[in-house]
């Protein structure tokens, strides 16, 4: 939200609101994730994304999205 990439109408409050009602739940990050994080080949650059992507390699999650530099780790990812 911060940089502009994600307009959500009421800001974050109404964000979480909105998670919280379409039943998702929130994933934090523990030891296993940033283990699995320093493992990853150096694909993609940014550490939010690799972040996500070692939480989905530890908790046999599924990814969806469309950047392909996610698409060459060995996960799981939905949305072509």
């Amino acid at each position: 939200m911060s940089i502009g990439k994600l307009d959500f109408d009421g800001g974050m409050n109404s964000l979480i609101d909105a998670i919280k009602a379409n039943g998702f739940l929130f994933l934090e990050i523990d030891i296993a994730h940033v283990k699995e994080a320093a493992k990853l080949p150096y694909f993609h650059r940014d550490p939010f994304d690799r972040m996500l992507i070692s939480q989905a390699c530890v908790n046999n999650m599924s990814i969806m999205t469309v950047d392909s530099n996610i698409r060459k780790y060995n996960v799981e990812h939905i949305w072509d």
